[in-house]
């Protein structure tokens, strides 16, 4: 039997029928087709999420190193502007301390007594000696006098011990030499001497500024 005594179906009947399996095929390629779009598209889109997390990561810490050394770089300009002269202040210390040696030298008597030329040179010195600390003092070099302060080893230098029962132990009862500082920083400690046997500071304190009144126990009382 031949295949077309087989096949008694209309011309028409066998055209749809391969035109339906055509269609079929076609649309199961193209469901194979777009899940595979879909699962590449879903695969480059957390590709490029984490890409962008990392971008910003990065980004911030850039932020972050540019501020610190913004912060860096301001307190590096400060510093030098203020401790730009800090060696060469520290050394003309030394010539303002023997101008006052030279004057504290000079009996009062020598002084009463001394003609015109060398009240004059008395005067000169002196002058010299403020004008000296003047122009230190514009370029932020402070004088240090802490008598009747606290003892402070940051900016004082304890030299000696003074007996005195009148004033909290560890004041500052006499300065041998004032200190210098410059900025936030000593140029020079003062060298003091500190009192001791006196009532300690802070139970002096306390008696100054008493605390909060007790009604209840003054009642009591």
């Amino acid at each position: 039997m031949s295949d077309q005594a087989k096949d008694e179906r209309a011309p028409e009947e066998i055209e749809t029928t391969q035109a339906s399996g055509a269609q079929a095929s076609g649309a199961q390629a193209s469901g194979e087709r777009a899940e595979g779009g879909v699962d590449g598209d879903y695969e480059a889109l957390v590709r490029l999420l984490k890409e962008n997390e990392e971008l910003k990561d990065r980004a911030l810490r850039v932020a972050a190193e540019m501020e610190n050394l913004r912060r860096r770089t301001a307190r590096d300009v400060h510093d030098a502007r203020t401790y730009a002269v800090a060696n060469f202040a520290r050394d003309m210390l030394s010539v303002s301390d023997n101008l006052r040696r030279a004057l504290d030298a000079i009996p009062a008597e020598a002084k009463a007594a001394g003609d015109a030329g060398f009240k004059a040179l008395i005067e000169g010195v002196d002058l010299t000696e403020r004008a000296m600390l003047s122009a230190l003092e514009r370029h932020g070099v402070k004088k240090l006098a802490p008598e009747g302060e606290k003892f402070d080893p940051n900016f004082h230098q304890a030299m000696f011990e003074v007996p005195n029962a009148d004033v909290p132990a560890g004041t500052v009862v006499q300065v041998v030499q004032p200190g210098y500082s410059i900025g936030e920083r000593v140029l020079r400690p003062a060298m003091v001497g500190v009192s001791k046997g006196g009532p300690k500071a802070a139970a002096a304190e306390a008696a100054v500024e008493p605390g909060p009144v007790n009604e209840q126990a003054e009642k009591d009382a």
